[in-house]
């Protein structure tokens, strides 16, 4: 049975695992080795793909002051080799007693360190799964779904309009609005848009105004040729029209969680095909008249709406941000963007 210091060490490897790179490949986790006596002798979590993972960082820093203590960990320790030796051997070698994680490894390569631990001899216990899930909220649907998750992010006036009749679009909200568009990219490992909005406003695509360790992929999807010199920054060009296939690719290079930046043809392509999970809709307290945020994605009647559960509203400078979950079957089986 956990105790409450048990929940103190184990809230303390969260903290950890929230040190980690919030874009990678990789989970985030965190580690907490106490001796035999019940004194922290090591503290670890993991950097990013390729770099040692929480419980060998904190097994070294205990420095052979393991032997018979307990480890905490914020996810269920591995058991497979991939770039680093399994965590559970780690353990195992190092003399550890006991293992209280928090959230099951839903990885099916690297599930299954509780029931090794177990058949090595060492007490295992878990608590506070859900906590830690949140820690790692795209990378746990990434792995569930084998796709990343996708936000579509939309600014419009409150009559649905993107853009002028002029075509003139920025900006529709305010600098506090925008700011929270980039703290948004930052949480993306990329971002996509169509050829349309890539040919007609060369966007950067970039994070700015936030340090961040690496910039999101920048991603194009559509048929249509672009030209060498657009934008400054390196892009992947998908020339397909498929969204499922586009996320399968981005999937493929390590991309967890992608942010639709794109118009109203791409999101109703991805809303078509069920795979948009998130709206992140800014809206801006002005009217423009005449024009829809989206085109028809198969909804036919009102019964067959497309459901969202609001999970939060706020305010960011005089706009409104509205943040909501989206179901994921498709409404149609057509999929596909045209240039948008």
């Amino acid at each position: 049975m956990e105790t409450e210091t048990d929940l103190q060490h184990l809230r303390r490897a969260l903290e950890l695992a929230a040190r980690g790179p919030a874009v990678d490949p990789n989970p985030r986790v965190g580690a907490v080795i106490v001796d035999a006596a019940g004194r922290v002798v090591g503290e670890g979590w993991h950097c990013g793909a390729g770099t040692p993972h929480a419980e060998s960082m904190a097994l070294a820093a205990a420095e052979g002051l393991a032997r018979g203590g307990t480890a905490y960990v914020s996810l269920e320790p591995c058991r497979h080799t991939g770039r680093t030796p399994p965590c559970t051997r780690a353990l195992i070698a190092a003399g550890i007693a006991r293992v209280v994680f928090a959230q099951t490894d839903p990885n099916p390569l690297a599930a299954g360190g509780a029931a090794e631990l177990r058949a090595a001899g060492l007490q295992v216990a878990t608590a506070l799964g859900a906590e830690a899930e949140a820690i790692n909220e795209a990378w746990t649907f990434a792995v569930r779904h084998g796709r990343p998750r996708v936000i579509w992010k939309t600014a419009t006036t409150l009559d649905g309009r993107s853009a002028a009749a002029d075509g003139t679009s920025q900006w529709i909200t305010s600098p506090e609005a925008r700011a929270e568009v980039h703290r948004l990219r930052a949480a993306c490992g990329a971002i996509l848009v169509g050829t349309g909005t890539a040919l007609a406003d060369n966007p950067k695509l970039t994070v700015r105004g936030i340090e961040v360790t690496r910039q999101p992929l920048r991603v194009v999807l559509g048929e249509r040729e672009l030209p060498d010199d657009l934008a400054t920054h390196p892009l992947l060009h998908l020339r397909h029209r498929d969204p499922a296939r586009a996320l399968a690719e981005l999937h493929s290079r390590g991309v967890r969680q992608v942010l639709l930046e794109g118009g109203s043809t791409l999101a109703t392509a991805f809303l078509r095909a069920g795979l948009v999970d998130r709206v992140v809709w800014h809206l801006a307290p002005t009217l423009l008249g005449a024009g829809p945020a989206l085109g028809d994605f198969g909804v036919g009647t009102l019964a067959d709406a497309l459901p969202l559960t609001i999970e939060s509203v706020h305010r960011a400078g005089p706009d409104l941000i509205a943040t909501a979950a989206v179901r994921t079957t498709p409404i149609r089986k057509e999929q596909g963007c045209s240039q948008g």
